[in-house]
């Protein structure tokens, strides 16, 4: 018998800040909850570096009202299309640990849920699920299921939440150390499986949007921010950084997105080289808390930009 999970109770725990407990009551997505019948809130279930949960709020008014289909191709955590919930969309990532995740709950959530109360909060136990992706044979032989669940568990007992591999691929972030992490967030496994029915999730580069997309699409662009100094760098999501070549093809995907019709929002960092890139639009500037950096008195609040056409 397949299991069903309901409760359509809001509860405010899940929200990091206030106002986003009143931006979301308010908001278009609460009504896109009710009409696709998705029991609870849905909202990230990795902690995704420069996650976009604690900006809703400031990025709320530059949102475009009305349009056709929703594409995200940094997808991430999705903290957006968790909180739009479009009836149409299309989500993709470069990095295919990301995407296995996001097609295991869309379609074998329970048998996910499962996979991962088998997991514990051990040091020796996270190094040793740590180190599967070092033998590639070992590795080729788990399931798809048994890899979202090894991505999520790192994501969740890993340091600081980080998602990162080196030059060879492998995911190198250490152990981290918390009172009681949530290894398994059944119910908001089961509210996000809902929210991604219908939805198109691909695995691919940033570029392949141009030919996903048609004139009234609202492209959100998400990627790797350019880095104010050499060592603010968190661009390793894939072992192909993101660096200045990178931003440049982005730019150009702007533009031929923009001449195509679309309605495209922007988000990068408070830096010379994207402000002076992107000269010819409109750049809105935002203020975040970023906690995800090697000395803690680097952590605390600095500009972004949203950009737009």
């Amino acid at each position: 018998m397949k299991e069903t999970y309901n409760n359509n109770r809001l509860n405010p725990k899940i929200f990091e800040h206030e106002k986003e407990v009143k931006l979301f009551l308010d908001s278009r997505s609460n009504k896109n909850r009710r009409n696709k019948k998705i029991t609870g809130i849905p909202y990230p279930f990795l902690k995704w570096a420069g996650g976009k949960r604690q900006l809703l709020s400031q990025m709320e008014k530059f949102i475009p009202k009305k349009f056709n289909k929703y594409i995200e191709p940094f997808v991430g955590g999705g903290a957006l299309f968790f909180y739009l919930l479009p009836k149409k969309a299309i989500l993709s990532d470069n990095n295919f640990e990301l995407i296995n995740c996001y097609r295991v709950i869309k379609m074998k959530v329970f048998e996910l849920i499962e996979m991962l109360k088998q997991h514990i909060y051990d040091k020796d136990y996270y190094y040793k699920i740590r180190a599967l992706d070092r033998n590639i044979d070992q590795y080729n032989n788990l399931s798809e299921i048994e890899k979202a669940a090894r991505t999520i568990f790192l994501n969740k007992t890993g340091y600081n939440g980080l998602y990162r591999v080196n030059q060879k691929g492998f995911f190198n972030v250490p152990f981290g150390r918390y009172k009681n992490p949530k290894i398994c967030d059944r119910k908001n496994l089961i509210a996000v499986h809902q929210a991604l029915q219908n939805v198109e999730i691909i695995h691919g580069s940033f570029e392949l949007c141009l030919e996903l997309s048609e004139s009234g699409d609202f492209i959100y662009l998400d990627p790797p921010y350019f880095p104010l100094s050499n060592t603010s760098s968190f661009t390793s999501y894939t072992k192909q950084d993101f660096g200045e070549d990178s931003q440049l093809k982005l730019y150009k995907l702007f533009q031929k997105l923009d001449q195509k019709g679309c309605k495209i929002l922007l988000s990068n960092s408070y830096s010379d080289f994207i402000l002076d890139l992107y000269v010819n639009y409109r750049i809105e500037i935002l203020k975040a808390k970023r906690a995800i950096n090697s000395k803690s008195n680097k952590r605390g609040e600095i500009k972004e930009v949203l950009i737009m056409n």
